[in-house]
């Protein structure tokens, strides 16, 4: 942003090259931003210019006017990438654009008006002028009174007092009254345009290193000393800069102007000469340049310089920021511990399976496939008891150990393929039990008449109903033959021995 120096530059070219000539040609293009903010248009600003002679320049801190033969006269303020350009003159900041295959070699045509021109001044004897601002922060206004007015109008009323134009005004009783009544950063009381007129970021960071002050601490805080060493700064660093017409090449070496803008450069050192560190810190909502070794706290400040290497901070004044893998390696390892559980869980449902949610009370069905072995057996009819009992229960767990993954799937999946061994022995076992079944169908009757064939059939559907969720893989088939194994053969037994069972209940 061009701050005190930059308009002082620009005030002595249009000292130069425009004091005493009159405007023959006055163009501008409107924009809301540029004329519309401040009440004015491009069509007044042609209007009230055109043919008016120049009589005169003057500034206030980021502020400059021409004044006019007669009012009304333009006020201009840079905004933040504002600029005024000569044709012909290197006002700074400014390039030619192409080279025209007409001028003379190793030449380059001036292109004009100038890209993002607002207005554009032609004087009675060729001069042209124009003022160009392509972020449109910039504003140009015209004040209508006397020329020696204009700085008791607005916006210049409202501003503080200019440390060069003002040099009687700003001095150190000035200062310290003014330091003595805020409680704000100093830096902060710089930058405000209410209190100086002129100081900007660059300036208030290079018054404060003079001064050897900190920028956050408190204005109301500072010493005597301090304040002294701050007037001293202020006059000599604005002074010297206006006098070079803010030409930085002609800067003192020593300056931290000269030294400051590494800030997110590669390989950048911000280290003065002399080996002291430079670091930067937000104060008054601007990046502060900071040399913590000459600028000591020595009293309240709005906060602490945070960097790397405690509490001035690091090289560069850099924050340290957390890597933006952090959160996708911490994602990552959370899932792989939750697939470590779920295998985990897999294991435990291996080695000990869950029964079915109702239970197996409330079920007194076989649940145990829907393929064709077990609808058959459930066709029959349980009247031989223990036979069938302990038949059933041998046939159905090594049908459960031949169809235990169509088991496992459950019944939305397929049904087990029939085995026709088991499906032959279940045929074998009604057969042998058909005939002594025939001798006792009347002491049968009897049994299933007081409930006991009934009771026998839910017995035996209980003591073979398997659980809905079976179990998985290798804990499921080794069960089973264990079962097989610890099951005594099953042996047909005599018809008095079945009868007197069934008469004893």
């Amino acid at each position: 942003m061009p701050e005190i120096a930059e308009v002082a530059r620009i005030a002595d070219f249009i000292r130069k090259h425009l004091v005493g000539k009159t405007l023959s040609t006055v163009k501008a293009q409107h924009d809301e931003n540029v004329f519309g903010k401040v009440g004015t248009s491009a069509a007044e600003f042609e209007k009230h210019l055109t043919g008016k002679k120049i009589t005169g320049v003057g500034t206030q801190g980021k502020y400059f006017w021409m004044t006019m033969s007669q009012p009304p006269h333009p006020l201009c303020h840079f905004g933040m990438a504002g600029w005024f350009h000569i044709r012909g003159v290197p006002t700074a900041y400014y390039k030619p654009q192409k080279a025209s295959p007409k001028a003379p070699s190793g030449e380059a045509e001036e292109a004009w008006p100038p890209k993002y021109w607002k207005f554009a001044l032609t004087t009675s004897d060729g001069t042209e002028a124009a003022f160009v601002d392509f972020r449109r922060f910039g504003r140009v206004r015209l004040v209508d009174c006397s020329a020696s007015e204009i700085r008791n109008v607005s916006p210049l009323k409202e501003n503080g007092p200019d440390p060069v134009v003002d040099k009687d005004v700003v001095t150190e009783t000035w200062l310290k009254e003014l330091c003595g009544r805020r409680r704000v950063p100093i830096k902060a009381l710089l930058l405000d345009q209410a209190n100086i007129s002129g100081v900007g970021n660059w300036v208030g960071d290079e018054v404060l290193f003079r001064a050897r002050v900190h920028p956050e601490q408190y204005a109301n805080t500072l010493s005597g000393e301090q304040v002294r060493g701050l007037h001293a700064a202020l006059h000599y660093v604005c002074g010297l800069a206006c006098e070079v017409l803010g030409d930085s090449s002609r800067f003192p070496e020593h300056w931290l102007f000269k030294h400051r803008w590494g800030k997110g450069k590669k390989d950048a050192f911000n280290k003065l000469p002399s080996g002291e560190r430079i670091v930067f810190v937000t104060v008054g909502g601007r990046t502060s340049a900071v040399v913590p070794s000459v600028q000591k706290k020595t009293g309240p400040v709005a906060g602490d310089v945070k960097g790397s290497d405690g509490d001035d901070g690091g090289e560069g004044g850099g924050k340290i920021k957390k890597g933006r893998g952090g959160n996708k390696r911490k994602t990552e390892e959370v899932e792989e511990e939750d697939e470590e559980e779920e295998e985990v869980k897999e294991e435990d449902e291996v080695e000990e399976p869950k029964p079915s949610r109702r239970g197996r009370k409330s079920n007194p069905r076989l649940p145990v496939t829907d393929s064709e072995p077990s609808s058959a057996l459930k066709t029959k009819p349980a009247t031989n008891g223990t036979a069938n009992t302990t038949a059933k229960r041998s046939i159905i767990k090594r049908q459960a150990e031949t169809n235990g993954p169509a088991a496992k799937k459950g019944r939305s999946k397929a049904a087990a393929e029939p085995v026709p061994e088991i499906e032959q022995e279940v045929q074998e076992t009604n057969g042998e039990v058909k005939g002594e079944q025939e001798g006792t169908e009347e002491t049968a009757k009897k049994g299933r008449g007081r409930g006991g064939s009934k009771k026998q059939k839910t017995e035996v559907e209980q003591e073979t109903e398997v659980p809905k969720e079976e179990a998985k893989g290798k804990a499921k088939t080794s069960r089973a033959k264990k079962a097989q194994a610890e099951e005594p053969p099953s042996e047909p037994l005599t018809g008095r021995r079945r009868s007197g069972r069934l008469s004893g209940r």
